[in-house]
């Protein structure tokens, strides 16, 4: 019996974590504001209305994605208001579940479900993937179609094509294109733009007005997505602009950012180790881009998994710590608050992309020098699929 009890904790933890979070989520009133912008896009679709000619909720909020984004949110037109934010909740609680899989097997591990609804349980309370909920976010979503992917056996059919569908749904996982070419992996990347391009016609043939608004005008148009000086916003951007105390850093962003993502997928080219390799190319997509809100950072998962599987343990526990503490809430943020804030501040309100910039160099200083060389194998490959000690 007391066997028995002890087998069945981590599913109850996991029961007790997602039901304490829809409890939270429920006495809140939270009304999962990006659910409701992709429930008015997909009504958009069905009623024949300007795609990017709304706003809703109490923020006006915009359709910021492109029109493809738009099409897969059509079921959501027909659901009332409590059974979206249901869909979203359980889909997204599925989501997490394969994330964290799907971590596992990218750090070449095979946890048992015990340990599996352990970690997601856990997992569920790092802020980007807690903030992924109380948004009614796609983040999950998005890093599961990439990992997904780029975990799949090498030669395997069509392996790559879900990063396209990824890159038309939200531009920022099209880095792993360029990482995929970097690699040597020329087939992949490939089926990878072909999908994309699946998606763009797509949408130009289903909205072809949206399409070329989209695509001639808004997707240079950041300010539309929100303010880049945001604490909201863990980019390079939102850092540069806040410690600079302006609002519109132009070329003192621009630039960095550009050294930064060559140095990122460099980094990444060079890893012997596959997983590192994808792991720095989609924390240097989230650096590099534009806007990336705190609840976007859900790669801290996968990076998590690569980081205990190797026994990195100051670097989980800073990961950690990092990804729970929330500190970015706890600084002056009223009004224009954050343009003002003190230098001991700072770092305070850019916790992800400090984190991140501190990872690329550790990468570039070379830490798995000794390491066992693995050369080019692919992560999914039997050999190296297996655990390592």
């Amino acid at each position: 019996m007391a066997l028995r009890s002890h087998a069945a904790a981590p599913l109850v933890l996991l029961v007790v974590s997602f039901a304490a979070l829809a409890i939270l989520l429920a006495v809140l009133g939270v009304p999962m504001p990006d659910a409701l912008v992709y429930q008015a896009e997909g009504a958009a679709v069905v009623h024949g209305r300007d795609l990017y000619g709304f706003t809703i909720t109490v923020g006006r909020l915009p359709a910021t994605y492109p029109p493809f984004a738009a099409l897969l949110f059509v079921p959501t037109a027909w659901l009332a208001a409590p059974a979206l934010k249901l869909a979203f909740l359980a889909g997204n609680a599925l989501l997490l579940a394969w994330l964290v899989q799907l971590s596992a097997r990218l750090a070449g591990r095979r946890p048992g479900p015990a340990l599996l609804c352990v970690a997601t349980a856990l997992a569920l309370w790092l802020e980007p993937v807690f903030q992924t909920f109380v948004f009614g976010q796609i983040n999950l979503a998005l890093a599961c179609l990439v990992l997904w992917d780029l975990t799949r056996p090498p030669g395997a059919r069509g392996k790559g094509a879900a990063i396209g569908v990824a890159t038309g749904i939200k531009l920022t996982p099209g880095l792993f294109v360029v990482y995929l070419l970097l690699r040597g992996h020329r087939r992949e990347a490939a089926t990878a733009l072909a999908a994309y391009a699946a998606t763009v016609a797509a949408g130009a043939l289903v909205l072809p007005a949206a399409s070329v608004e989209y695509w001639t005008r808004l997707v240079f148009d950041t300010d539309r997505v929100g303010k880049p000086w945001i604490i909201d916003n863990q980019s390079l951007q939102g850092l540069i602009a806040r410690a600079l105390h302006d609002p519109t850093p132009g070329p003192a962003w621009l630039v960095p950012a550009c050294v930064v993502g060559a140095v990122g997928l460099w980094a990444a080219r060079r890893e012997q180790r596959e997983r590192w390799g994808i792991v720095l190319t989609g924390l240097t997509a989230l650096l590099v881009s534009p806007i990336s809100w705190s609840h976007h950072w859900v790669w801290c998962v996968p990076l998590l998994a690569v980081l205990l599987a190797e026994g990195h343990r100051v670097w989980a526990a800073a990961t950690v710590l990092c990804f729970t503490a929330r500190t970015m809430w706890l600084v002056p943020r009223a009004g224009d608050g954050d343009l003002h804030l003190r230098w001991w501040q700072q770092p305070l309100a850019a916790p992800y992309a400090l984190l991140t910039c501190a990872l690329l160099a550790w990468a570039v200083l070379g830490h798995r020098e000794a390491g066992p060389p693995e050369g080019r194998r692919s992560l999914s490959s039997p050999r190296a699929a297996r655990p390592r000690p």
